[in-house]
């Protein structure tokens, strides 16, 4: 099946992710106790908390860690307010960003967010300047040296996924947003384990950069995601595969 985004190119590279483990548990941790704030902390009555809980097993979070996080949020336990925000930035070459935000200081996030995009020679964008040449989707990633691309497609087709792509040796399903819980446990229920799995925006169409460009736009998401209150960073750049990290 066609398609492409390089999925944020494979979440930015595995192995910068994997370096990164304890930072991401903390950014799961957030969005798990942000969505038991809102919608109560039982994830059968709470879709938002049931989507947040099954990318923390994704990415193999201790089941603890998830049960904590969820008392946090729902008040069983103390713990910190966060509040969510969304910039649309542009980063040189014409690069749309999307930048999700969870905060319990907004403008110390605002104040940093802007810092890191000027360094860089982005800026802020208009409200919906850049929301609009994204699609919000769940997308789920398998290793395509674990399993087939026939024997994925087998399974998420039946479960109502709308697509799947190899990308660079990975295997990568996308759905519509009310069909990522089903897709998923069909999936996880066939006994495959995912490399990671979550309801992302997904660019329309990219912009092919240079190998020094796209070296560029790597360091800006990198300065980005090491930010505290920076929970996603969404763009639309084809970054090659030599780009510099």
């Amino acid at each position: 099946m066609s398609g492409h985004s390089k999925w944020a190119t494979i979440k930015h590279k595995k192995g910068a992710a994997d370096a990164k483990r304890g930072q991401m548990f903390t950014k799961l941790i957030k969005e798990i106790s942000i969505a038991a704030r809102m919608g109560g902390g039982d994830p059968d009555s709470n879709a938002r908390l049931r989507t947040a809980v099954l990318k923390g097993r994704a990415a193999n979070m201790p089941k603890d860690n998830i049960d904590r996080a969820i008392k946090k949020g729902s008040g069983e336990l103390e713990g910190s307010s966060y509040e969510e925000l969304v910039y649309e930035a542009y980063a040189p070459g014409g690069i749309a960003i999307l930048i999700e935000v969870l905060t319990d200081n907004k403008n110390r996030a605002a104040a940093e967010v802007r810092n890191i995009l000027t360094r860089a020679g982005g800026s802020l964008a208009t409200s919906n300047a850049v929301m609009r040449l994204f699609a919000r989707k769940g997308v789920i990633s398998l290793d395509g040296e674990k399993y087939t691309e026939d024997k994925v497609m087998e399974i998420a087709l039946d479960a109502g996924a709308d697509d799947i792509v190899n990308e660079d040796g990975e295997i990568v399903v996308y759905t519509a947003p009310e069909a990522f819980e089903a897709v998923l446990n069909a999936i996880t229920g066939a006994g495959m384990e995912t490399d990671g799995a979550e309801i992302s925006m997904i660019a329309e169409t990219n912009v092919d950069l240079s190998k020094e460009d796209g070296g560029k736009i790597n360091k800006l998401i990198d300065r980005l995601e090491e930010s505290d209150d920076v929970q996603n960073v969404y763009h639309n750049a084809n970054i090659p595969e030599d780009a510099d990290e």
